[in-house]
């Protein structure tokens, strides 16, 4: 297995930020396999969307309505509401596995890798790749 970490500046805002670029350069030139990717924060999730086309911010305003920052949160360090932060990731799990296919990503036509960070008190991120030969 390769494996390798890249680190990506995710800001003081929530945000999702394409990452499939990086993925496929990852895996460029590989033949047949599966590409994991995994983010080790506990802020911190990666999601296959759409991009572009407002799926980006309609993914932010869901998390928004689905985990509010407001001050009810048991988990109370950092800035007021970081405690869904904490919460992200059971929803928007931290890994994913794709299949690569002679060195290519097999993704569908509109689908991107995203990170999902709404952790602003933590702007920057890292996120391990992993290339398993088939």
């Amino acid at each position: 297995m390769r494996s390798d970490v890249i680190t990506v500046q995710t800001g003081s805002r929530p945000t999702v930020r394409d990452i499939t670029a990086e993925a496929q350069q990852f895996v460029s030139g590989e033949g047949d396999g599966l590409l994991h990717v995994f983010v080790p924060h506990a802020t911190a999730g990666l999601a296959i969307i759409e991009t572009g086309s407002g799926s980006d911010d309609d993914l932010l305003s869901a998390v928004d309505d689905l985990l509010p920052t407001e001050d009810r949160w048991r988990h109370r360090h950092g800035s007021p509401g970081h405690g869904r932060d904490h919460v992200l990731p059971a929803f928007i799990p931290p890994y994913a596995t794709l299949p690569v296919l002679g060195g290519r990503l097999a993704l569908g036509t509109w689908q991107s890798i995203c990170l999902v960070d709404t952790n602003g008190d933590n702007p920057t991120r890292q996120v391990r790749f992993s290339f398993l030969p088939a």
